[in-house]
């Protein structure tokens, strides 16, 4: 009977310490963003362009010209992106400087189409994204009385 017992006990304590780190794991293969991420980027840092195009349309109040500009430069991106990470020759360094590289290419066409007004937002639509993301990377938030100047 105590043997029962002990073995149920040992079995239980072994359910209980395994359970929570298999439920992270599966959780860590999840394709769905963070709580509180940019809409338009899952994990990893993939985007689909047509999500993102819109957005930017949404919040920069884009024309169809502008719309199908930035669909058009977004794609490039994406493909060139694509290509990089399954480039497995390229030391992992050398592709992230090349990512950030194609990042800021993308950004500085997209800005080149904008209006004055248009400009100002995107620019503070990136500082956001910025600072979400130096928290994602383990860096601790801001206090609220250290807002940045401008």
């Amino acid at each position: 009977m105590v043997k029962h017992c002990l073995l149920a006990l040992t079995l239980a304590a072994t359910v209980y310490a395994v359970a929570p780190a298999a439920i992270a794991q599966d959780n860590g293969s999840n394709s769905q963003a963070p709580a509180g991420a940019p809409p338009d980027h899952g994990r990893g840092g993939h985007f689909d362009p047509a999500r993102r195009t819109e957005m930017l349309t949404k919040q920069l109040k884009l024309s169809s010209d502008q719309q199908a500009k930035v669909l058009d430069i977004l794609k490039s991106q994406q493909s060139q992106m694509e290509s990089l990470r399954s480039d497995s020759s390229t030391p992992q360094a050398d592709r992230r400087s090349k990512m950030m590289e194609i990042h800021k290419t993308s950004d500085d066409q997209i800005r080149a189409l904008l209006d004055a007004n248009q400009q100002k937002k995107f620019a503070e639509m990136q500082s956001r994204h910025e600072q979400w993301q130096g928290r994602q990377g383990g860096q601790p938030p801001a206090a609220p009385d250290s807002a940045p100047q401008q």
